[in-house]
This record gives C-alpha cells, sequence and structure tokens, in this order.
C-alpha cells in the first residue's frame, strides 16, 4: 500500500499526463467544458482518498474518467433530469470495463478549439487552455504568463462561467470560423510545448508527456491546414526544440546547457521534419509570422555544427526583427544572449540593464541569470555571483535552481 505522498505523486503524474483527455471525454459527454473540468477535479479527490486503501487502478486514467461520468450522471439525477439520453449513457458506464476506455485524440484538439472560443478575452483563453489541456496548476500558469497567481485564477474561473452562461457547445469550429480562433489556439499549443521544453516548476527540467502532446496536437493542425504559413512555422519550431531532447539534461536529470550539449544526440530526423514544415510555410509566399521567425532563430542552432559556427549575427537580426512583429522582454532578453556571441556581453549587458531598469521580468529568474553569465564573462566574478544566486532563488524549478546555485558557488 502507498503512503499518501507517494499517492499524491502518482495522481499528479496521472493528471499532468491523462488530463486533457479525461476532460475532452467528459466536455463531449457533458457538452459543458467548464463543468468537464469540475468533475475531472472531484474524480481527482476521490482518487487520494481511495487509492491508498484500493491500491492504483491498472488504468488510472480510465478510472478518474468513469468517476467523473458517475459523478455527472448522479448529478443529473439531483435535479431529475435523467433522460433516455442519460439513461443509455448510465448503462453504457456500467456495462464497460475499464480497459475498455478508448479516448479519441481528435476530442483533444477539440478541446482547445472550444476553449477558445471568440466569447472569452484572449487572456482568458489561454489560461483556461492552459489548464483542462494543459494541466497545470494556477502557479505555472500565472508563472507562464508572467502575471500573480490571483490573477490567474481568476481568468480560469470567469472562463469557465462565461462559456457556460454563452451555452457554447463542445465541437469544431465551422472551417470558416477557424481564423478567428487560430492564433488563440497556437498560443496556447506553444506554451503548452514550452512548459514541457522548460518546466517552470518541480523536480523535472522537461515535461516529455506535454511537449509531445503540444507537438502531436501541432501536427494534427497542420494537416488539417497545410496552407496557414503560422501553423507551419509552429510546427517547425517545436520539432526543431524538440529536437534536443535527449541531449537537454545528463543520465541524472541535470539540465545540460546549449554550449554542453552533445549535438550527436540530437534526432535529426525530427531536424528534418522541422526543415520540411518551415519550407511549406515559407511556400506559401505570405512572409514569416511570429512563430515562422522563431522557427527560423531554431533552424540556426539546429543545423550548426557547433556552438562557435552557428550564424549568430544572423540569429541577432531574426530577434530584431521578431521584436518588431511581436515585441516582448523575453525576446529582447533573448537577443541580448545572441548580442553577446555575435559582438560581446558588453552590448548585451547594455541590452540587459535596460530591461532592468524599465522594471521588465520582474520576479523571474531569467533576468538575473543571463546577467550573471554577462558579468562572468566580463570578468565581474563578485557581481555575477550575486546575480547567480538571485536567479537560483528565484528559479521555481528545482533542477535549474541547482544548477545555478553550483555555479554561483564555483565563483
Amino acid at each position: 500500500m502507498s503512503s499518501s505522498p507517494d499517492i499524491e505523486r502518482i495522481v499528479d503524474a496521472v493528471w499532468r499526463i491523462e488530463s486533457a483527455r479525461i476532460v475532452a471525454t467528459l466536455a463531449k459527454m457533458t457538452g459543458d467544458v467548464g463543468l468537464a473540468e469540475d468533475l475531472a477535479q472531484e474524480a481527482v479527490v476521490d482518487a487520494l482518498t481511495a487509492w491508498p486503501e484500493s491500491g492504483v487502478p491498472q488504468n488510472a486514467g480510465a478510472w478518474l474518467t468513469a468517476v467523473a461520468k458517475r459523478k455527472a450522471i448522479d448529478g443529473w439525477r439531483r435535479r431529475g433530469r435523467l433522460d433516455e439520453r442519460y439513461r443509455a449513457l448510465a448503462q453504457d458506464l456500467q456495462e464497460a470495463a475499464d480497459d475498455d476506455w478508448r479516448p479519441i485524440d481528435d476530442d483533444v484538439l477539440r478541446l482547445v478549439f472550444t476553449a477558445c472560443h471568440p466569447v472569452l478575452s484572449r487572456e482568458a483563453q489561454v489560461a483556461l487552455t492552459l489548464r483542462i489541456v494543459g494541466g497545470l496548476s494556477s502557479n505555472e500558469i500565472a508563472r507562464l504568463l508572467l502575471v500573480p497567481t490571483a490573477t490567474a485564477q481568476q481568468r480560469i474561473v470567469r472562463a469557465k462561467k462565461t462559456l457556460s452562461a454563452a451555452r457554447v457547445p463542445f465541437e469544431a469550429p465551422e472551417p470558416n470560423e477557424w481564423t478567428a480562433r487560430l492564433a488563440a489556439v497556437l498560443a496556447v499549443i506553444y506554451l503548452i510545448f514550452t512548459e514541457g521544453y522548460s518546466a517552470t516548476s518541480g523536480d523535472s527540467w522537461i515535461r516529455s508527456e506535454l511537449a509531445n502532446e503540444a507537438l502531436r496536437l501541432g501536427r494534427v493542425l497542420a494537416g488539417l491546414l497545410p496552407r496557414e504559413p503560422e501553423v507551419n512555422g509552429l510546427l517547425a519550431l517545436m520539432e526543431f526544440q524538440g529536437s534536443r531532447f535527449a541531449a537537454r539534461v545528463d543520465r541524472n536529470g541535470t539540465p545540460v546547457l546549449l554550449a554542453d550539449q552533445d549535438r550527436s544526440r540530437w534526432d535529426r530526423a525530427q531536424i528534418g521534419r522541422g526543415l520540411a514544415a518551415l519550407a511549406r510555410a515559407d511556400a506559401v509566399r505570405r512572409g514569416r509570422g511570429n512563430y515562422g521567425l522563431q522557427a527560423a532563430i531554431a533552424q540556426c542552432h539546429a543545423t550548426a555544427p557547433s556552438l562557435g559556427e552557428t550564424d549568430w549575427a544572423r540569429i541577432v537580426l531574426l530577434y530584431e526583427a521578431l521584436g518588431r512583429l511581436a515585441p516582448s522582454p523575453v525576446v529582447d532578453l533573448n537577443r541580448a544572449v545572441a548580442v553577446s556571441m555575435a559582438t560581446g556581453p558588453a552590448n548585451a549587458l547594455q541590452i540587459v540593464d535596460r530591461l532592468v531598469s524599465e522594471g521588465k521580468l520582474r520576479g523571474s529568474h531569467l533576468l538575473p541569470s543571463v546577467r550573471g553569465e554577462l558579468l562572468l564573462r566580463l570578468d565581474r566574478t563578485e557581481e555575477a555571483r550575486s546575480e547567480l544566486i538571485a536567479a537560483a532563488g528565484l528559479a521555481a524549478n528545482e533542477r535549474e535552481s541547482a544548477v545555478l546555485r553550483a555555479k554561483a558557488q564555483t565563483l
């Protein structure tokens, strides 16, 4: 029998892997995304109580789904609305074995489009999708969106209430409605991938189940919209970044930075898929957008034989274009890193210090981390150590924090 902390870790792992499919299955059944997520959460609470006594079921995702479905049916029964449709659902549920559970992958994409309905603001669309598709906590969503946790929570709650009040159905929009939702869909898919690529919290730097789900959604979407350049641009970006997963951590799970990665471990087939996706985006001849430019930057890294042979000057130009198209302090910070490689750390430090003076990225570990590296290259060792210690204190991911602390200690 597992202890309570063990069960909590198991339940958390199951939720992270299965939450999107569980919520999608429930949304398809109930027609209400907000209710589906609430039911799934109630089933998780039941698991925390039941599994220490009964043990973890062989198909934990099916167990959670079945419990949540029963809760939905009980709720309908209490409200006197158990019509023939719900009786049939209840009968099917009683007759189905756990191992008969067959979540439909396309339901997850339908869930993304539902959460990105135009009745919601862009901020609410992103927060809700990260919650119900990515399975992220409010703290993780807040860190990704650079907002307070309370703000993230309010956006999620309000979004679920809005979808329910507007009676938004759980379905993919008609093709002529896709454009209105596409930007939000792409944004949340990439944010889910980003959390998998570099987790904002926890004891693992990479959450491959999240990144792989985002990549799968991107491939499905590219198949549905082959002539949308930004869809292919995002797919190319995720393929390029995903190709480095095997080299980004050592056998102990410790992060390995780009300069120290064994490039022979990069997935060349995946890089090839990224090149093909970027070529499809360019073939439409509409110019590169936000994701196309990011993919072009990732291409420079993916195809360079070594760190020193990377075309840093081109990367600087691409970041400048990206900064004009999609201004962001994170883009400016990444441009500073590229400038440091192209023309030296002194020029890059000017960019970083401007971000500091403007109060950008306050509370993020990224800014002191980059600043510490630049100061170290300028032989300003004590200042560098102070920045790296500050970055370690701000980093919520345990692995990343440990790497920063270790580097500071060596100084």
